[in-house]
């Protein structure tokens, strides 16, 4: 496989990627259980806002991982 055709399939795959990025962005808000999982950290106080998912991060990255695992298995 040359370089170009290695390259033009890595910029096609962030292409998709970001892609599905952005949709979750703007159609993440009616996810019902996205960033409300017990143990993602909020803090709320007078001129501060906080908000950090890890339980909803550590679940996303549980399911890419089986994700990339079962195409990597069955490629």
């Amino acid at each position: 496989m040359n370089g170009f055709s290695f390259f033009g399939k890595v910029i096609i795959l962030i292409g998709i990627f970001l892609i599905i990025l952005g949709g979750l962005m703007i159609y993440g808000e009616r996810i019902p259980f996205i960033g409300k999982l017990p143990g993602d950290i909020h803090i709320k106080r007078e001129n501060f806002n906080f908000y950090f998912p890890i339980t909803t991060c550590i679940l996303i990255s549980m399911i890419l991982t089986l994700l990339f695992y079962l195409i990597q298995r069955f490629r």
